[in-house]
């Protein structure tokens, strides 16, 4: 199987590659789109600022792609964030894919959400073998609000999207690389299907 990790100056590359390794699969980094057409499983992951993560993408013409694949798709946190029509982050137009616009946490929160938070209302085979509540990490500040294509809810001062699906693309707000033996059960789930 090719796994393939988009390539776009935005991610938690490494965490990502350990926790596929972990599972037995290597992961190919690239932002060559030929190659990036040819994986079987596509992982388009994302840490940092919307905005400028949007330009790297236009910059190498990811943009048009992305919507474009028709294998499994997995956006990661801010991958998952610019999956979806826009956020607030930077007043960012994204890639369209999830029917939602991303906003920010109110003040009364304590913002960003770093840490550990429970999933629940868990839909599709993403969460295969996965119980509601279970443990998940994230750092956040901004957030997806429930939505038709919501497959994952967590709750931090307000419920919202901890995980989207639309077709073969998914979205988790979280980290499964960093969130333990779930995580490595979500992205193995995503690897299996």
């Amino acid at each position: 199987m090719k796994i393939v990790i988009i390539n776009y100056g935005a991610g938690n590359i490494q965490s990502i590659k350990f926790a596929i390794k972990r599972l037995g699969y290597e992961a190919v980094l690239t932002d060559n789109v030929e190659e990036i057409k040819a994986a079987d499983k596509v992982i388009f992951p994302g840490v940092g600022e919307a905005s400028s993560a949007m330009s790297k993408l236009i910059d190498s013409g990811l943009d048009t792609l992305v919507p474009t694949l028709k294998q499994p798709v997995l956006g990661i946190c801010l991958g998952m964030q610019l999956m979806c029509n826009a956020t607030e982050e930077g007043n960012t137009k994204g890639l369209g894919i999830f029917d939602v616009n991303v906003v920010k946490f109110s003040t009364n929160v304590k913002v960003p959400q770093i840490g550990w938070n429970q999933i629940l209302d868990l839909k599709t085979p993403l969460f295969s073998k996965v119980e509601d509540n279970a443990h998940i990490y994230l750092v956040h500040s901004f957030y997806a609000p429930i939505c038709k294509e919501t497959i994952a809810v967590a709750d931090y001062g307000i419920k919202y999207s901890a995980a989207l699906n639309k077709g073969n693309f998914y979205g988790t707000q979280f980290h499964p690389e960093k969130s333990s033996i779930i995580g490595e059960q979500i992205l193995r789930n995503f690897l299996e299907m």
